[in-house]
């Protein structure tokens, strides 16, 4: 079965080269000079391609079309463009040299550099003046000229080169395709994969006085306003618009996604309308305007998040901003009903006051209810009257922890059992958001609610921000997860595609916009530090450490860490501001360890200068993030072991398994298992990780996987879900070394069996994490040498199914261990934790 593996691994990696070999072949016997040509579609959707011809009339593609650097310049997805490269090459130093319009207009454009065509430096964005900064000197010679590739002419630049350089980038194409290939394996090819494997024998022996420290805080999560992760998700608000505050531009400029949204009035006597003059607060300026026209009853609704779920005999805390602005006013009714009419909570309050008063009461539910909307009925008023409403809230009394303005109990419970070591927020994109004028800034998002300042949500909807940086650091302290906050280097998200204040053309109005202005630099970097203060700051001496406890919390958070910047590109734009506020945060606040960043791929331009500007800055930790098929986590588990141990240590940001159609499954969740065996072992390097995206809500997810989905009543963990909460919940702070010899030395195989083991040295126990990926049984025996275990007991915990199962859950049992040495049968696709215990009932 090995050789014959073998055998078909290296016909699949020459079925990639000898096409090309032989075209090659065809036309000539190694020619020492060819002709390259350069060129991308005429959509400008193809990035950078390549064909070569050995005397410039019959033309050959390069690797069948591959793309050797693409634009990065403007929004997500088919906006970044590469129209009319032209590409050169110094003759002094043999560097080459592309620029092109990177939009269609061509009022941007960009440059980057090469010295092999296949690595490449950091792009640069500049406008048509500018170019002759940009264009090389002393070139060899380039012709313009259209040519005929596979049946369709494309427009391009030849020029002579020796024919070393076409074989190799063919090389380095092939290659990459190769490795491609070995990520999209998949579970269900395992049938002819691994056709007659027996059940596989493991020896596994572990060195329990070979330890090594790995990080304590390997586990955690990472939370971004996603998915309705937060308003209608986490945040326990069940009034949807309860500000007013909904833009046609959180939506794309949908005129329906509006300061109404979710409002609507009952009755033919009512009209809702929206005011700006003399708001509760200049950061919420839109408030409702409720004309009613009595004596017929007549009710302003809302329809909360999908309708508004309540529980019978639960409290409810209501409130709202009101005056009157026309008329005495009188008596209002507020009422929860269900769709067919019944009302299930109600109370009444008085409204009387011509200027702006909050009213308060609280609503007891007679009986569930999933699908409620709330009313707000005047009560025997005469005539025509007019009253104003802002910050209409519905907040259930039974939060998190209780917490008022609090979280959502189901959810932010099922996110605390994973005992996360640390909570990263509030992005991801979020936090550097799409333009400048949508970085998050965190001193909108505290003090009372009426207060704050709403954001458009750049995933296309609204951002209260009642969960905001307080709630933030409060849900870590519930938790007991250390806070890491992210803050934009500068730089909003490089997909950027709004236009900010200081714009003035496509070069500022898309992807990092050139940074904030030189000149706001100071003041953002201020903000950054008075974050810090606002943590941990003293509450009696510090301007920010007294903000925090009069919003309760006198008590510094013990802030340990701060992330700046998100997977962005790192351009000059970036590095320059990217130094500026960290050796800001690094001169005031030297105890807090920097977060840095290196791009959003675990490879490519920005994960190697992003860790140069890391190594060169002495960055403490940086960032990675990749989102990848299970078959790359299979075949990459030593990627961390050739990390070097002098330079920063690794925070994996974000990272999952993506398979077609994106399920989270038994495969998806086994790879992350697998993967995360080489993550504990290297956990002397690799300081923290975290899965991404954390929530989803039903009918309003913009990205999966994701790790729990839910919906008002329910809670929805994935398979993904369990693996996190099998290591967090068996986590340790020492690594013991271990040797495994399977009578299956078919690498296939070796890859598919993962083992770690970890000592938690304030329980004493031996964690014992065991992943078999594949189709047969492994029947392992485990010898613990160099432990003393005296009277031990166990438990076992194991998540197994059929790869293509979304339901999987894990089923726990006491296990049976004597001395230091057990026996143990993995089932075919399974993930087992083992915890043993030094005495029973320890």
């Amino acid at each position: 079965m090995n050789k014959l593996m073998k055998f078909l691994s290296l016909c699949l990696l020459l079925s990639f080269v000898l096409p090309v070999q032989a075209k090659v072949d065809a036309v000539m016997n190694e020619p020492d000079q060819v002709y390259l040509f350069s060129y991308s579609n005429r959509d400008g959707r193809s990035g950078l391609k390549f064909a070569w011809s050995p005397d410039g009339e019959k033309w050959f593609s390069v690797a069948d079309g591959f793309a050797y650097v693409n634009s990065d310049f403007g929004p997500w997805g088919r906006a970044k463009t590469m129209f009319k490269p032209h590409l050169t090459q110094t003759r002094a130093d043999g560097k080459w040299h592309c620029i092109w319009a990177a939009t269609n207009t061509g009022e941007a454009l960009a440059y980057v550099t090469s010295p092999d065509l296949q690595k490449w430096e950091a792009q640069k964005y500049f406008s048509p003046a500018e170019r002759s900064k940009y264009e090389p000197k002393d070139v060899f010679p380039t012709t313009e000229k259209k040519i005929v590739i596979n049946g369709h002419e494309q427009e391009g630049w030849m020029q002579e080169v020796p024919y070393a350089t076409v074989q190799s980038i063919i090389r380095f194409a092939e290659a990459k395709k190769y490795r491609q290939s070995l990520n999209a394996e998949r579970t269900e090819q395992d049938p002819v994969r691994f056709a007659n494997l027996k059940p596989v024998e493991a020896t596994i022996r572990v060195k329990a006085d070979e330890a090594k420290s790995i990080s304590n805080h390997l586990i955690g999560i990472f939370f971004e306003d996603i998915n309705y992760a937060a308003d209608g998700g986490l945040y326990a608000e069940l009034i949807q618009n309860r500000d007013f505050e909904y833009a046609p531009t959180d939506r794309g400029n949908d005129q329906n996604w509006n300061s109404t949204h979710s409002w609507s009035v009952r009755g033919e006597n009512g009209k809702l309308s929206i005011a700006t003059e003399n708001p509760i607060h200049p950061n919420n300026s839109h408030y409702a305007v409720f004309e009613v026209n009595m004596p017929a009853e007549v009710s302003l609704v809302n329809s909360g998040f999908d309708g508004i779920a309540v529980k019978k005999e639960e409290k409810y805390d209501f409130s709202f901003f009101s005056k009157m602005l026309e008329g005495k006013g009188g008596k209002v009714k507020v009422a929860l009903q269900t769709k067919d009419g019944k009302e299930v909570a109600m109370a009444v309050l008085s409204v009387t006051s011509k200027e702006w008063k909050k009213q308060r009461a609280v609503l007891t539910a007679y009986q569930d209810a999933t699908d409620a909307v709330l009313t707000i009925t005047p009560l025997v008023w005469m005539g025509t009257q007019q009253l104003a409403l802002d910050m209409v809230s519905l907040f259930p009394q039974k939060t998190f922890k209780g917490r008022k303005n609090g979280l959502r109990a189901d959810l932010a419970q099922t996110l605390a059992d994973l005992h996360p070591r640390f909570m990263r927020f509030p992005g991801g994109c979020v936090a550097h958001g799409d333009g400048i004028d949508n970085i998050y800034d965190w001193k909108g998002s505290i003090g009372p609610l009426e207060a704050r300042k709403p954001l458009r949500n750049l995933w296309g909807y609204h951002q209260t921000r009642g969960l905001g940086y307080h709630e933030y650091f409060l849900f870590c302290e519930d938790m007991g997860a250390e806070p890491v906050p992210v803050v934009a280097a500068g730089v909003p998200c490089q997909n950027s595609g709004t236009c900010a204040h200081h714009s003035n053309g496509e070069l500022t109005c898309m992807g990092q916009q050139g940074g904030i202005p030189m000149e706001e630099m100071p003041q953002y970097i201020q903000d950054v530090l008075d974050l810090i203060e606002y943590a941990n700051g003293d509450a009696r001496k510090t301007v920010w450490g007294k903000k925090r406890a009069e919003a309760g919390h006198p008590k510094p958070f013990n802030l340990k860490y701060i992330g700046i910047g998100n997977e962005d590109m790192i351009t000059e734009v970036f590095v320059e501001r990217f130094k500026m506020i960290f050796d800001a945060v690094k001169e005031k606040y030297p105890e807090v360890t920097v977060i840095g960043t290196t791009g959003p791929f675990y490879e490519g331009t920005d994960y190697e200068v992003g860790w140069d500007l890391a190594t060169e800055l002495g960055v403490p930790m940086v960032d990675e993030h990749y989102y990848v098929e299970p078959g790359w986590l299979i075949h990459n588990q030593d990627y961390y072991d050739r990390y070097d141990r002098k330079k920063a240590k690794v925070y994996l940001g974000e990272y999952a398994a993506h398979l077609p159609g994106r399920p989270n499954n038994v495969e998806t969740a086994l790879a992350e298992a697998l993967y995360l065996t080489a993550v504990e072992r290297n956990g002397d390097v690799v300081e923290m990780t975290s899965y991404a995206p954390l929530l989803a809500k039903d009918g309003h997810t913009q990205w999966n996987p994701d790790l729990i989905y839910f919906n008002n009543t329910e809670v929805k963990p994935t398979v993904g879900y369990y693996t996190q909460l099998m290591y967090g919940q068996n986590s340790g702070n020492e690594y013991l070394a271990s040797d495994v010899k399977l009578n299956n030395g078919w690498d296939a195989v070796k890859k598919r069996v993962g083992v770690s083991v970890v000592k938690d040295a304030n329980t004493g126990d031996y964690i014992v994490k065991l992943v078999n990926m594949l189709p047969v049984e492994v029947s392992a025996q485990v010898k613990l040498d160099g432990a003393t275990l005296v009277n031990p007991s166990a438990t076992k915990t194991i998540l197994t199914g059929d790869p293509k199962d979304k339901g999987a859950k894990p089923a726990s049992s006491d296990f049976k261990v004597e001395g230091n040495d057990f026996s143990y049968s993995m089932p075919a696709y399974s993930f087992t934790v083992i915890r043993i215990h030094e005495g029973v009932g320890k």
